[in-house]
């Protein structure tokens, strides 16, 4: 007999720009979420402590997260995002996510998975931290990495509206380039990057997917790997000893060579 005891939130509405269509891409529709828990431990004799029980911030903290780490096209990948969000906290052992579109048909389309927290990694339901490392092949890479090609010297850049895709294009470009000669592969969404950390294995990065529809992202190198490592909650961000580290970084930053903390 089934007696776990469960948390819920229902009809849960955010407004967010997802979706594969190109009628869908720079537009706002409305989503509803609704997220069910079971808990690892009976909520019986927590002595009315809130400490002790599974807070629902944390399923509304797990959609912010979800949709503030990238664009989506689907609903299924941002499903899959939120459910290992919620399964990070140790009092969660199932999670069921179901995600709506509610502007798209008169009615609702969407989705609902189920994931239990053996899927996530297995120290406390932590995922791995990699290292972001900007480099441009020169040293050996830590196991783990994930690495971001730092510039395509020498490409002539528009003067116009169209200097930060072709960047990012470049970036791209460089990505293939240096993994054909470092024997990696080549990693351009979260989920690839994602499956490369947990599997120990060090990419490198092809950005222009994941930042082509992020707002007022900048295309520069460095400002790329700060993203990335943040999103990922990076271990550390390693850079090369003559690059000027962010005025104000939110982890800690290595160097090329020795490893040293700034």
């Amino acid at each position: 007999m089934d007696i776990a005891d469960r948390i819920h939130l229902r009809d849960y509405i955010v407004a967010a720009d997802i979706g594969a269509f190109q009628t869908e891409r720079g537009q706002n529709q409305r989503l509803r979420f609704d997220l069910e828990v079971e808990l690892a431990e009976p909520a019986l004799g927590v002595n009315d402590d809130v400490d002790r029980i599974l807070s629902y911030d944390v399923l509304t903290d797990a959609i912010a997260a979800g949709l503030a780490d990238q664009r989506y096209n689907l609903l299924e990948t941002l499903a899959e995002k939120i459910a290992a969000e919620v399964l990070r906290h140790p009092r969660a052992d199932r999670v069921a996510v179901t995600i709506e579109k509610l502007d798209r048909v008169p009615g609702a389309l969407g989705v609902t998975l189920t994931r239990r927290a053996g899927r996530v990694a297995a120290d406390g339901g932590l995922p791995a931290r990699p290292l972001v490392v900007m480099d441009g092949g020169g040293h050996t890479l830590p196991k783990g990495a994930v690495v971001l090609v730092p510039d395509a010297p020498g490409l002539p850049l528009p003067g116009g509206g169209g200097d930060r895709q072709v960047r990012l294009l470049a970036l791209d470009q460089a990505a293939w380039v240096l993994a054909a000669r470092l024997g990696l592969t080549v990693a351009d969404s979260r989920t690839e990057l994602d499956w490369a950390v947990t599997e120990g294995r060090a990419v490198v990065w092809a950005p222009a997917r994941m930042i082509a529809d992020v707002a007022g992202q900048d295309a520069d190198p460095l400002a790329l790997a700060v993203w990335l490592a943040e999103r990922m909650r990076a271990e550390a961000l390693l850079l090369p000893a003559a690059l000027t580290a962010p005025a104000h970084p939110t982890l800690p930053v290595r160097r090329w060579p020795g490893g040293a903390d700034d």
